[in-house]
């Protein structure tokens, strides 16, 4: 059910879990200082414990009480990017319960953007973890309607904040010993980070034991097959099939196409990406075709969560 700001303040308190909006997609929250509610967490969304967890904060205070220090490499990115889609790894507090990291001893956290999120944070006297709304491994929700879809009989409600802007989780960046690196392509473009720090990063994101949420081979998948590749490949590998075609921009051709993008945005097809997978996967088709983007930007964001529902 759809629940109000006091509503979603009283169940939190309560150790509860809910559904929450941000700009990214929305996400299932609890309290981040709460081995009871973290587990909760894990437990709706039938989530491996070695997959750790981002947590939300709304406050330079908050931060404080999450990190143990925050490394003066961050600074340019936290003042250009925060609140906003980046997650940033840091050594966790003692406050942050093992369960949240998956034992290991830096922290993902983000400052989101999105008002109503931000404004429950802000309620609080505690941060909230939360990963994206979905059961683990299915495709991300970016409306409200979505995550009652999957987890409404699991929690205690969600919270509304319209669709999601962004529609891709949160780019993920970790440093150590002045070197950069992105752990998970997300809504902020490797190309934008560069430009921010003024040198290249490094790109490692998929891993059988992850250092950051998202970083696993297989993710983000619809029930229906996906096969992500050219087009015209795919047409012919799956004759006889009943076949739609995830496309960037419109194409003509004798089959169902969904654009992700009629004008070839790449911000529009990133907002669009899992709201147009999960209804395709609802339509009865044997074969979804997703088309690669152009890898640049958002596009390799994209690009990477297609590769990902791709694996079987």
């Amino acid at each position: 059910m759809l629940i109000t700001q006091f509503q979603a303040h009283h169940l939190l308190t309560r150790n509860e879990v809910i559904g929450v909006p941000t700009e990214t997609v929305y996400g299932l929250a609890g309290n981040a200082f709460s081995e009871t509610a973290v587990a909760k967490i894990f437990e709706a969304k039938n989530r491996p414990t070695f997959d750790p967890l981002i947590v939300h904060v709304a406050s330079h205070e908050m931060l404080s009480e999450v990190v143990s220090h925050v490394p003066e490499e961050y600074l340019e990115l936290m003042q250009h990017f925060w609140p906003g889609p980046l997650t940033l790894l840091f050594q966790k507090s003692t406050e942050i319960p093992d369960l949240v990291t998956s034992g290991l001893p830096k922290v993902a956290v983000r400052w989101p953007a999105h008002p109503e999120f931000q404004a429950l944070l802000q309620s609080l006297p505690f941060p909230l973890a939360a990963p994206s709304a979905n059961p683990f491994g299915y495709i991300s929700p970016t409306s409200a309607q979505h995550v009652m879809d999957q987890l409404g009989d699991k929690i205690g409600g969600v919270l509304e904040g319209g669709e999601c802007e962004v529609g891709v989780e949160s780019t993920i960046v970790d440093v150590e010993n002045g070197e950069f690196k992105v752990l998970r392509l997300g809504g902020i473009a490797v190309e934008d980070i560069e430009r921010v720090i003024g040198k290249k990063v490094a790109v490692q994101t998929s891993s059988s034991q992850p250092a950051a949420p998202g970083m696993l081979d297989q993710h983000y998948a619809p029930k229906t097959k996906l096969w992500w590749g050219d087009i015209q490949e795919g047409l012919k590998l799956f004759e006889g099939k009943k076949i739609a075609v995830l496309s960037f921009m419109a194409s003509e051709g004798d089959y169902f196409n969904q654009p992700l993008s009629a004008r070839g945005s790449l911000t529009e097809a990133a907002a669009h990406l899992f709201k147009y997978m999960r209804q395709l996967d609802g339509q009865g088709w044997e074969v979804i075709i997703a088309e690669p983007l152009p890898n640049i930007g958002l596009g390799r964001a994209i690009n990477d969560r297609l590769l990902r529902a791709s694996i079987k």
